[in-house]
């Protein structure tokens, strides 16, 4: 299985590498610059993290064009999750109040496949400024904590999932759990794009 991580400048896509090698996982780091013929043979993607905000018009390099044309399951986390969001017309902006460090994290969907085994309650580690305030048309919100209405996401149809927190952390309580979830997804026949 290959599931390499888009880098979007965040200071721990270094950590969902790793996190996805010790999953014995084939995996490298891109620029989200890559134009997507040149992705190659995947199973899913991770969105990394990023500092930039995006509630203006920026861009995350090619990202837009591949997630329009992915077959394939994609983890977005931080502000990947954020680009998602905005992306199928979801509503993103300054966060009311910023979350930094330690949150808990409730479970909007307990029996989603990506959350599968996590407790309903669980401690995330954050770091974000902006957040998505509500969900594009349709989308499943999975998760919210007290400051942030949707810590996690789902598309109704594709395998699109966006966390805004960071399961690739050490602190965040069943992230490694998370990942595996996420490369069952990968493992499953592929989802045609409409």
């Amino acid at each position: 299985m290959r599931v390499p991580v888009i880098d979007n400048g965040g200071q721990w896509t270094h950590r969902e590498y790793r996190v996805l090698r010790d999953l014995e996982v084939e995996t490298e780091i891109l620029a989200n610059t890559t134009p997507f013929d040149e992705l190659g043979r995947v199973d899913g993607i991770v969105l990394s993290g990023g500092a930039l905000s995006l509630e203006g018009s920026a861009e995350l390099g090619e990202v837009g064009r591949w997630i329009d044309r992915a077959p394939f399951p994609v983890l977005a986390i931080c502000v990947g999750h954020q680009f998602l969001g905005r992306h199928y017309g979801g509503e993103v902006a300054k966060a009311r109040s910023p979350e930094f460090g330690r949150v808990e994290v409730v479970q909007e969907a307990p029996t989603h496949p990506l959350f599968a085994g996590l407790p309903e309650r669980f401690t995330a580690w954050e770091s974000h400024n902006d957040e998505v305030r509500s969900p594009p048309p349709g989308w499943r919100r999975l998760a919210r904590s007290v400051t942030c209405e949707v810590q996690a996401m789902a598309h109704p149809d594709r395998p699109l999932f966006g966390v805004q927190f960071h399961p690739e952390v050490e602190h965040t309580e069943g992230g490694r759990r998370l990942f595996s979830n996420f490369l069952a997804l990968c493992a499953a026949p592929a989802v045609p794009v409409k």
